[in-house]
Parts: structure tokens; C-alpha cells; sequence
């Protein structure tokens, strides 16, 4: 059977090849993550859909490479807040702190509560997109300690 949203077959929804990705990711890639660099393994891209100066609700489109995941970390709010992540593209994975990881496949929506700490990236060999939508609330990302390449090996 035939998947309908990628032409490909089964629920396999994994990319190595770049261009065939690029093909797959509909919100496009964006521009390198340097800003962020620092808070992520590997590399990350950042596709801006709407601007923050113009609309309270920040969304952007975020490509990372196989294997690429940012660290633990935390969205920071009093009331509101957190982190809701739409899948669309490739395969990754998702973790709370003292959970075991979620698969990530296209149509995957996660909701993460405000102060909840947790990360989210790429499987080792595929290519992973999803669209960050900023909860109204936050006060601030904390950024923590990397994923260690032993925890992530375990997925």
C-alpha cells in the first residue's frame, strides 16, 4: 500500500537523501540555525512562518540533519505557555525527562506542557522536519545540558 501523503510504501517515512527530503518537506528548509547552534548536536535549519513582530503566535518550520537534536531544555512560563511540535516530514524523536522516547513521524502532534523538560531531533538516518508553534505565556527557553551520544544511542 501505498502511503498517500508521500508516494512511498508502507509507514517507512525515513530520508538519508537531502533531495529526496527536500522533495518531502512541504514548509521548506529555511536557513541555517546558527543562532541556535549552540543548543543543538548536528545541524538544524529555521523556516520562519510568521513574524513575531507582526502576530503574538510564533511558528517556524524546523529541519534537522539525520542524527541532529537539540539539548534538554524547558519553556518557561507562570501561566500558558509550553510547546506544541506538528510533524511533517522524515522521522525523529521526542522525550520528557523519566519518559521513555516517542517516534516522530509525519502527522505526529506533541503538546508540551510549560516547565516540563524534554527534547526533540532527527533519528540517526533520517532526516526530520516539524512545524514549532510557541504556546502564548512563555517567559523563556532554558537551555540545559546536551543529549549525551550514549542516551541517544539507545533509541
Amino acid at each position: 500500500m501505498r502511503d498517500r501523503l508521500s508516494g512511498r510504501k508502507g509507514r517507512d517515512m525515513k530520508y538519508t537523501d537531502r533531495k529526496e527530503f527536500d522533495g518531502a518537506n512541504v514548509f521548506g528548509t529555511g536557513a541555517p540555525n546558527d543562532a541556535y547552534a549552540k543548543y543543538f548536536r548536528g545541524k538544524s535549519y529555521l523556516n520562519p512562518l510568521t513574524d513575531p513582530k507582526k502576530t503574538s503566535l510564533f511558528l517556524a518550520n524546523v529541519t534537522f540533519e539525520p542524527g541532529c537534536r537539540n539539548n534538554w531544555h524547558v519553556h518557561r512560563a507562570e501561566r500558558g505557555g509550553g510547546q506544541l511540535l506538528i510533524c511533517t516530514a522524515g522521522e525523529g524523536w521526542y522525550q520528557e525527562e523519566g519518559k521513555a522516547a516517542v517516534s516522530l513521524t509525519p502527522g505526529t502532534v506533541i503538546t508540551i506542557p510549560a516547565n516540563v523538560k524534554h527534547w526533540h531531533g532527527a533519528k540517526k538516518d533520517s532526516w526530520f522536519s516539524h512545524i514549532a508553534v510557541d504556546v502564548p505565556g512563555n517567559t523563556g527557553t532554558e537551555w540545559l545540558e546536551a543529549v549525551s551520544d550514549e542516551e541517544y544511542r539507545k533509541l
